[in-house]
């Protein structure tokens, strides 16, 4: 029997009225493990106003105390990060190591937002001129709303709403329809640690969830993580209905190696980097750039026998390394893909469609799949496939290879594995990516650092979590003050100096 999912609303789970629903799936098993109720606009606008109820006391409430809610949730993360995990894993089909990494990081930014009453504070010059002081104040939004994508269930809303309810806003998550439990516990939680009612709330469903929170009076800030097609339409509609947005997008990440680096080394992070969780990430290596013939000769060496050797598994299976994907098209999506590559002249070394485990017939799986002598014009470069295709592209010079990778639409990451220090830092200039690793895979930054693209993997100006967050989530108040003791200047109509 398959269990219903709703909606957690004010403090509480609210059923669904929109008579909408949608199936949750196993992808190890592609079996229905659950019914999710689709919100209408009308229970998203109750979504709101809860929030909206909410926020106004949760945003007057002294910052320590605001940090210590968010410490005592920082301990339930802890306690109950099993439990998540498993939830978790049972709908995105992620194995357990990568999912209790996915938790850390978010109570990584937990940590950082326990920190609000440092983080939060303003500016002060005193007499700038006539007696007069100016400070700065940061202050809430009110209600913003979170639009969250399947291959972080957990970390994602934490990185958006952590910070939003620092910052004394109330929050609104709506999270992919593919995975809601974790959600849905993370909400669980909040309550738990003492959050009031009404300030984390969470609304599934589809489209009509998303515009309905794009096209609200009450909600003044939207962010956003997914797909480029689907950031872009909610950027410019939001934008349209002058809202602040930010959207996190796609992603065509390339790890140059250069002729000097330590190949085992490099090989080992590409295995890691580019099939960890299926290559469902958006910071996933996809594209490995060896430079010259000879380093890419001797990289696919060493490469494709331990791309053919990683093993699928379900979540459950402390040997897997490759999960299935999250639902049967993208199954079909990644091997239509993969046969494109074939079709387009690429060189599959490596393939891994038909992939089957005996219990599991009928899960998503696709195995790992290395492609070699990939060009520029193809299908399988020019796209974010989203999951287990690495390409091996061989540009001859260094220059070339950051032509190539500034040529890219999309900006999210790069890494360069080198050990001559020149090399590195050129590079770390020379590209137009927001974020960088040196000798580093996976160059996610620390939660009091900024995450965050270029290019089209990015639309709006500000980051996510570290200091950055705290500009998107609040507003700016200047105040020049003065009190005046006997001056007497009489009426001016000159514009005012500090002269």
């Amino acid at each position: 029997m398959t269990q219903t999912l709703t909606h957690f609303i004010g403090g509480q789970y609210v059923d669904g009225e929109s008579g909408r629903f949608g199936d949750v799936f196993n992808p190890a098993t592609g079996e229905v493990s659950g019914k999710l109720a689709y919100a209408s606009t009308a229970e998203v606008d109750k979504a709101v106003q809860n929030a909206k109820a909410a926020q106004e006391a949760w945003g007057a409430m002294a910052s320590p105390k605001r940090a210590a809610v968010i410490f005592r949730m920082r301990e339930l993360m802890v306690q109950k990060r099993e439990a998540l995990a498993e939830a978790m894993c049972k709908e995105h089909g992620k194995t357990r190591p990568d999912a209790l990494g996915e938790i850390q990081r978010g109570i990584d930014v937990i940590e950082f937002a326990a920190g609000i009453p440092h983080l939060i504070k303003g500016e002060f010059n005193p007499n700038v001129g006539g007696g007069i002081d100016l400070y700065s104040i940061r202050e809430p939004l009110g209600v913003v709303g979170g639009v969250t994508p399947f291959n972080f269930p957990v970390m994602i809303p934490l990185w958006m709403g952590v910070m939003a309810i620092a910052c004394g806003n109330a929050y609104v998550n709506k999270p992919s329809e593919r995975d809601p439990s974790a959600p849905n516990m993370l909400a669980e939680m909040w309550k738990e640690a003492g959050l009031p009612d009404g300030v984390w709330n969470v609304v599934h469903g589809d489209k009509e969830a998303v515009d309905a929170l794009l096209h609200h009076p009450d909600v003044p800030a939207i962010s956003f993580v997914g797909s480029t097609g689907v950031g872009e339409y909610i950027y410019h509609e939001g934008c349209a209905h002058n809202k602040r947005v930010q959207a996190f997008c796609g992603a065509k990440n390339h790890m140059v190696i250069m002729p000097d680096a330590d190949l085992d080394q490099a090989v080992d992070a590409l295995v890691g980097a580019g099939y960890g969780s299926a290559g469902e990430r958006c910071m996933a290596i996809s594209v490995a750039v060896p430079v010259g013939k000879e380093t890419s000769e001797r990289l696919v060496e060493k490469l494709a026998p331990k791309v053919q050797g990683l093993k699928i598994g379900p979540w459950n299976d402390p040997d897997a390394d490759i999960n299935p994907l999250i639902t049967r098209q993208a199954k079909e999506r990644v091997e239509g893909l993969i046969q494109r590559g074939v079709d387009e002249g690429a060189s599959l070394l490596v393939d891994g469609r038909g992939a089957a485990l005996q219990g599991y017939e009928n899960g998503y799986f696709v195995g790992g799949t290395l492609f070699d002598q990939v060009k520029t014009d193809m299908e399988i470069y020019k796209t974010e496939i989203f999951g287990p295709v690495l390409s091996v592209m061989a540009p001859s010079t260094y220059e070339d290879a950051v032509d190539m990778i500034n040529a890219h639409e999309y900006g999210n990451g790069v890494a360069i594995f080198t050990r001559d220090g020149d090399a590195a830092r050129s590079f770390t200039a020379a590209v137009d990516i927001g974020m960088i690793g040196v000798n580093v895979p996976i160059p996610v930054p620390m939660a009091f650092h900024n995450f965050g693209g270029a290019k089209r993997s990015k639309f709006g100006d500000t980051q996510m979590h570290g200091p950055e967050s705290i500009r998107f989530f609040t507003k700016m108040k200047t105040v020049s003050s003065r009190w005046p003791s006997g001056i007497k200047e009489g009426h001016q109509l000159a514009f005012p100096t500090n002269d």
